[in-house]
């Protein structure tokens, strides 16, 4: 592919003709073999979860040396709480949540306080300690449960009447995915979850279905022709229709995505959370409309009796090779070599072929030449 053909492709003046949906059984281990490492991460590994969700020690004292969230994080860091969350609250404040301190010796959390205390310029007993429980408790998940569970079957309502059950199952597996890989790559990688985590995860739901209804708008729009899909078969009207909204898409959501890249590289702490899972959840919506949802939809349809006789019909074409494109000429061929070719004259009559006269005249040469 040139670098011209390339830019007018992206820039959707020109339509790509990959063939995704043909590959469709790749996509599908690839995708399989995310959601196993994933589960494998999630299981064995386990998710990173903050205090909001397990409780620990809160920390509270005045900042009388101006000190950071950077130089309170390190100090943490050397008594092995490197994932405290530090708040330096107008200046003069300073709040730590970490993890209990129970596991700690006596000794050891008498240093850490004395380090905190020293640097921040008061004295330990101004440092107030206490034991704080879950910020995100069993009664605020099973709310988030009970409205994810709504969010899913209102989507799938939607899709069923506006296109097909079969469509709806394709988003749900597209959706079931990107929450199952965007868990296990938190659970791999070891990265904290906070409530910013559960909230950009479910947000990212809602590009994936946006991502997913356009190609499945433009697959219902293309497949209302009979005769594009009597003559193409039903995956390769898929096919065609990923590649007329492929450069769409990507183009959404690398647009979506870029400002999400800058809050990851430039963002504080709460902002990297945050930015961390929507940048997963976005490449995932992506992946996941084009390589996943569409063939599957593809592979659903074509068991219908109706599509697959359409494709034992072309499959047999092909393997004969007797395509249409090439069916129709072949049989012109064979039809004028029969027969002299007629050709139409003025009045509505037919006259035979220069040939047809030529072989007629010789003929009737010949018959003079008897005679005499």
């Amino acid at each position: 592919m040139s670098v011209s053909t390339a830019i007018a492709t992206f820039r959707g003046n020109r339509v790509p003709h990959f063939k995704l949906v043909e590959h469709k059984r790749r996509w599908f281990a690839f995708s399989g073999l995310l959601i196993a490492i994933s589960l494998f991460g999630i299981f064995f590994k386990h998710l990173n979860l903050s205090i909001d969700f397990e409780g620990g020690a809160l920390l509270q004292y005045e900042n009388q040396t101006g000190v950071t969230t950077e130089d309170v994080r390190t100090t943490m860091a050397e008594f092995g709480r490197g994932d405290a969350e530090v708040q330096v609250i107008g200046g003069t404040q300073v709040s730590v949540r970490t993890t209990t301190l129970n596991p700690m010796s006596e000794e050891q959390r008498g240093s850490m306080i004395d380090a905190l205390a020293t640097q921040a310029g008061v004295s330990p007993d101004e440092i107030n300690r206490q034991d704080v429980g879950p910020t995100w408790g069993e009664q605020i998940s099973r709310k988030a449960l009970q409205a994810l569970i709504v969010f899913l079957v209102l989507v799938t309502g939607y899709i069923a009447l506006r296109f097909e059950w079969k469509m709806a199952l394709a988003a749900q597996a597209a959706l079931f995915h990107d929450l199952i890989v965007t868990a296990g790559v938190y659970a791999l990688v070891g990265r904290e979850v906070t409530p910013e985590t559960v909230i950009a995860i479910l947000t990212i739901l809602g590009y994936s279905l946006y991502d997913t209804v356009v190609i499945f708008d433009r697959i219902k729009e293309n497949a209302g022709s009979a005769a594009l899909v009597a003559k193409e078969g039903y995956s390769n009207v898929v096919n065609l229709s990923l590649n007329e909204t492929l450069m769409r898409s990507l183009n959404t959501s690398l647009a979506t995505a870029l400002p999400v890249l800058a809050l990851l590289l430039f963002g504080g702490e709460t902002l990297k959370d945050f930015a961390f899972a929507l940048l997963v959840g976005l490449l995932l919506g992506a992946y996941s409309s084009i390589f996943l949802a569409a063939p599957l939809v593809a592979l659903l349809k074509e068991r219908e009796p109706k599509y697959r006789q359409m494709r034992l019909r072309a499959a047999a074409r092909d393997a004969a090779g007797k395509g249409p494109a090439h069916r129709e000429p072949a049989v012109a061929g064979a039809v004028a070599s029969e027969r002299p070719s007629l050709v139409a004259v003025p009045g509505g009559g037919s006259s035979e072929s220069s040939k047809a006269k030529k072989k007629k005249k010789r003929k009737t040469t010949a018959a003079k030449r008897r005679r005499r």
